[in-house]
């Protein structure tokens, strides 16, 4: 256990951000599951920009890197155009 008092704080700090981070990823993957089990264009092109906005969030914040929200952006495109 930490012993002075800036460390004691640092920790509730970092748990909290832990926490904020760990819910917003999961309602990105969540977001992200939904968008896959979509069987209809129509659907899936409603829910497209919002994951792309969601997924952007969260790499300019650093929850994921920048490289994986690329990754997803593009993997969730072509599953649109592979509906057609």
């Amino acid at each position: 256990m930490a012993n002075h008092k800036s460390a004691i704080k640092r920790m509730r700090q970092s748990n909290a951000r832990r926490l904020h981070n760990r819910y917003y990823a999961k309602s990105m993957r969540t977001a992200l599951k939904k968008f896959r089990n979509s069987t209809d264009k129509a659907e899936a092109e409603i829910l497209l920009p919002k994951l792309h906005s969601m997924i952007d969030k969260l790499a300019k914040r650093n929850i994921i890197h920048k490289n994986k929200a690329n990754n997803l952006k593009s993997k969730t495109t072509r599953q649109i155009a592979r509906m057609a």
